[in-house]
């Protein structure tokens, strides 16, 4: 065995003997292995196929090479250096290449057909029956059954699509970091919050732009940059020309993506029909708990009809509002002019700014409430240690007990940003345990990561409250991989279908809204008191403000997502694309003048990679249903319920993909998913 670092097995990483010239050895090495266990299943006489050397023996033949790659994934994410980033990408195709090429070898698929044809086969039982199912439905799924010569198309329409879907994403990319509004007039930037103006400056700066005596403030085409722009500056031709630029990402030479989604729409058909299927939507949804891009538009349609007189009504009172403090004419806003008027009414209907509540949440409380109530709710202790490497001095590592005082996984958490850092927040897990056939089971290890307001000037880190329902989501997905208890490991936790997935994560965010457990971590880092009940009353009122508009915008999104991929020859041929994506969705649009365009050009969800949310945006808004609807239990039971916590551990955390996601959901609730709490929830229904 080697000695390189990135192949030992062991639970506590050494994370600073991994170094990127070791990755190129760790990988080839990995992959050689990998590639021989899958030859060995290849090479099987038929009449000597077993489930243990088949099936098994495939689930077992990438988990040292999955392992390896996980550690330089996760290295990349967190502690990116132009080494690392080099090495990575050399291995990338080639770790790639042999994932994609393990459905379409038709001598190994041979052998699992042979087993799951037999007696033994068809007398597994729970998880193992669970685990063939799902195999043989992945490699069906990837094309295993195709003939050779379609086997052979199917493979260049993926390469091709993966180029494709990557040169949509640069065009995004490129033309939002080439865009840019500069301003040289102070006066004109009158409304912005003081750290958006500051943020202009340093932007102008490191652009090498202005002086200290003619300085310049530049906005860029990025969320944190445009967003305040477009919702505070009181300069409405400031708004109206850093929108146009923006609207336009993805629509203009040499950025345009207008035939590039035509091509990936035409390709996604074409591997749809090469698989059976009427549709790329059909393809997408049949293993999830959708079924069909038919349910998944129906679903969609269900909950626009029941937001349809609430949006109709707030987009009238936003018009009202825009003539009354204007004493103009009642009638449709620009699109520049929304998030305007919008924050405008918000602050007079509700006086309440989300800036208000950040002294209540400093980093170290909210933490501890949290794991104060993962003990009170689920039976876990928490444990901080100190004598475990990280990958980095701010990241923290705990120990996770349950209920009988078993160690059943540890974590890392690592929230602040730094340069070397992707941005946003994520979960992910490095080792998967869990239960043998031996009956004895080993921790599972994961993590998280954020990019949350670091301390400053003696301070503890104080978050916004979207931060800390950001940390709680996160903890959510941990959870779901520390207490899987499924014999599996490709079955474990969070590998489970997409529009199940998010459950567990989102349903944390709801105790972030509950006094009680608000209570638990919510004071002020100064003077420790508890957030006044006005203000408290005050930020739950705001949670609704608008929420159908807000519903509205999910439903065009995932509708025009669906529907290109159901209908997909309606969107091709002659005319605009983004005109006919426009049209299939008009109703669900906030009407303005002029029009505004949709998203289709620079909706990277959706045509940055080959599948991705592809058909798959409305799982949104899908597990939004499950989570409010979930989390009613809770509320009626005892928010803090250590039965309906058991339970909710029980039938949902600890079942990963062991069993359909429909299933263990009607095992959790006793029923099939009620939309109800959902609109209740966010003020569409009593």
């Amino acid at each position: 065995m080697s000695d390189n670092p990135f192949l030992e097995s062991a639970f506590h990483i050494r994370w600073s003997a991994l170094q990127p010239a070791q990755i190129e050895p760790a990988v080839n090495e990995a992959l050689t292995r990998a590639e021989a266990a899958i030859t060995a299943i290849s090479a099987l006489p038929l009449p000597d196929v077993t489930y243990a050397n088949t099936f098994l023996a495939l689930e077992n033949s990438t988990e040292e090479l999955n392992r390896v790659w996980g550690k330089v994934g996760h290295l990349q994410s967190v502690a990116d250096s132009p080494a690392l980033r080099d090495a990575y990408n050399a291995m990338l195709p080639k770790v790639s290449a042999f994932f994609a090429r393990i459905p379409l070898d038709a001598t190994l698929w041979s052998r699992l057909r042979a087993f799951a044809d037999t007696p033994a086969a068809k007398a597994l039982t729970g998880v193992h029956r669970r685990f063939l199912d799902e195999t043989v439905a992945d490699f069906r799924q990837a094309g295993a059954d195709l003939p050779e010569a379609q086997r052979a198309r199917l493979e260049a329409l993926q390469s091709e699509l993966a180029q494709l879907t990557q040169k949509y994403s640069e065009n995004v990319l490129d033309a939002t970091n080439a865009g840019q509004v500069l301003v040289t007039d102070e006066a004109r930037l009158a409304g912005l919050p003081a750290h958006a103006k500051a943020a202009a400056r340093r932007s102008a700066e490191q652009k090498n732009l202005g002086t200290p005596e003619q300085p310049v403030w530049r906005i860029s085409l990025h969320a944190p940059a445009q967003e305040p722009v477009m919702t505070y500056a009181e300069d409405a031709t400031l708004r109206h020309e850093l929108w146009t630029k923006a609207v336009a990402v993805g629509s203009e030479a040499p950025h345009d993506n207008s035939e590039l989604i035509t091509r990936i729409l035409t390709l996604r058909a074409e591997k749809a029909a090469l698989l059976g299927k009427p549709h790329f939507a059909d393809l997408v949804t049949e293993r999830r708990m959708a079924k069909s891009g038919t349910r998944a538009l129906a679903f969609l349609a269900d909950i626009q009809a029941k937001a349809a007189a609430p949006f109709a009504r707030e987009c009238r009172e936003l018009e009202e509002f825009k003539a009354q403090q204007t004493g103009g004419a009642v009638g449709p806003l620009a699109p520049w002019e929304l998030a305007f008027w919008s924050d405008k009414l918000r602050r007079e209907r509700y006086a309440f700014d989300d800036e208000q509540l950040r002294p209540y949440f400093p980093m170290d409380r909210v933490i501890a409430g949290m794991f104060e109530l993962a003990g009170r709710v689920f039976g876990l202790r928490l444990t901080e240690r100190s004598d475990v490497e990280t990958w980095h001095a701010e990241v923290k590592f705990y120990d996770v007990y349950d209920r009988k005082g078993r160690h059943v996984g540890s974590f890392y958490a690592d929230w602040y940003p730094r340069e070397s850092k992707r941005g946003g927040a994520w979960m992910n897990y490095l080792i998967t345990g869990g239960p043998a056939a031996d009956g004895t089971r080993t921790p599972h290890l994961g993590l998280m990561c954020g990019n949350l307001t670091p301390p400053a000037e003696g301070k503890p880190s104080l978050l916004t409250h979207r931060d800390v329902e950001t940390i709680f989501h996160e903890f959510g997905h941990l959870l779901h991989h520390l207490l899987g208890e499924v014999e599996i490991k490709s079955l474990n936790g969070v590998n489970v279908a997409w529009d199940f997935v998010e459950l567990p994560s989102q349903i944390m965010e709801n105790w972030c809204w509950e006094r009680a457990s608000l209570d638990l971590f919510a004071r002020h880092h100064e003077t420790g008191a508890a957030i006044p009940e006005d203000l408290f009353s005050r930020m739950t009122a705001a949670r609704k403000f608008r929420s159908a508009c807000a519903t509205m915008r999910q439903i065009s999104l995932a509708k025009m997502d669906l529907l290109m991929h159901v209908r997909t020859a309606e969107f091709l041929g002659a005319g605009d694309i983004g005109a006919k994506a426009r049209a299939a969705v008009a109703e669900c649009l906030v009407p303005t003048q002029p029009p505004a365009p949709t998203v289709v050009k620079r909706f990277t969800h959706i045509f940055a990679d080959p599948v991705g949310y592809a058909a798959g945006y409305y799982s949104y808004k899908w597990a939004e249903v499950l989570d409010a609807d979930a989390f009613t239990r809770f509320r009626n039971e005892g928010l803090f319920s250590p039965q309906v916590g058991a339970e909710f551990v029980e039938k949902i955390l600890s079942k990963g993909n062991s069993a359909d996601p429909a299933e263990l959901y009607r095992s959790f609730m006793g029923r099939e998913p009620d939309v109800q709490a959902l609109l209740v929830r966010a003020g569409l229904a009593a």
